[in-house]
């Protein structure tokens, strides 16, 4: 879980995928993992999960095993639990993709073996290690930047609101009232930094150095999706938003976007850099966390 990392320890990934870039960039190898296999389990689909970490450690110089629902026992009804146990006798880290937070904290409780969350319903804390990557890269720190979600309180929500708080950013959340992210974690977010949750889109952008959004039905909702089209109009990254937002700011989004519903066009095109920059670096931070936990 990202929350039960320090401060310190959010920052010591940033400067291992930090350094890890670079070197990738000026082609100095780092097999860091030789010898070393990671099991991949996807109960999700991806594009950006499965090919960083994938390409990730055949950059470190280790291997990664793509095993999805169908392949393993696991989705015939085998106890997650027995899983865990025969996949620590063979591999040196898992990484899951999955609904369930319960699913990933029973992987990792029952392995002898690093499990990483690739992502749940709950938390997409992979993500957010590159989200804070990218932005210390554009604005130089974290330390006192303003950080504004708009959108659906989902994984993202939850999982930006501890990254955030835990670097020293403001975070403030705009979503509708019933679609806020997890009281939880906004209790222990007022508790330890500057955080607000409102409805109000304009007084959540207002002064924020980063506007951020994600889909407004994520993978699973597709039922949803048109109801939810109607709840979440006008929680969108537009040209309004950036001008209630500090001169400067930048856009992020996890991707994929859906132009026209949380993010127009016109910002997303004027933004790619950063949006695309922060896709890249999805694969540095795969590689730290990756570095971090099985090195």
């Amino acid at each position: 879980m990202l929350s039960d990392y320090t401060p310190d320890e959010i920052r010591a990934l940033l400067d291992i995928a930090a350094r890890l870039k670079d070197e990738r960039r000026r082609g100095i190898p780092h097999p860091l993992l030789q010898g070393k296999t990671l099991g991949m389990i996807f109960e999700k689909s991806s594009t950006r999960t499965r090919v960083s970490f994938e390409a990730g450690m055949i950059q470190l110089g280790g291997s990664a095993l793509f095993l999805s629902k169908h392949e393993l026992q696991i989705g015939r009804g085998e106890p997650v639990e027995d899983t865990a146990r025969v996949l620590s006798r063979y591999l040196d880290g898992i990484m899951i993709r999955t609904f369930e937070q319960e699913k990933v904290e029973t992987l990792a409780r029952f392995s002898s073996i690093p499990v990483i969350n690739g992502l749940t319903d709950f938390a997409h804390p992979c993500q957010v290690i590159a989200d804070l990557l990218t932005i210390r890269e554009r604005k130089g720190g974290l330390e006192g930047r303003a950080l504004c979600y708009i959108g659906d309180g989902n994984n993202m929500a939850n999982s930006l609101i501890v990254g955030g708080i835990k670097t020293g950013m403001a975070v403030r959340v705009a979503c509708p009232a019933a679609y806020r992210p997890d009281a939880g974690i906004m209790a222990w977010a007022r508790e330890n930094g500057d955080f607000l949750c409102t409805q109000d889109v304009r007084a959540a952008a207002a002064g924020a150095d980063v506007l951020y959004t994600d889909v407004w039905a994520s993978m699973g909702q597709e039922d949803e999706a048109e109801a939810r089209r109607e709840i979440f109009a006008g929680y969108q990254i537009n040209a309004a938003a950036l001008e209630a937002a500090a001169p400067g700011a930048m856009v992020l989004h996890c991707l994929p976007a859906h132009r026209g519903e949380e993010i127009t066009a016109q910002v997303m095109e004027a933004h790619a850099d950063e949006i695309f920059d922060e896709a890249e670096n999805r694969l540095h931070a795969h590689k730290a966390i990756l570095v971090y936990l099985m090195a």
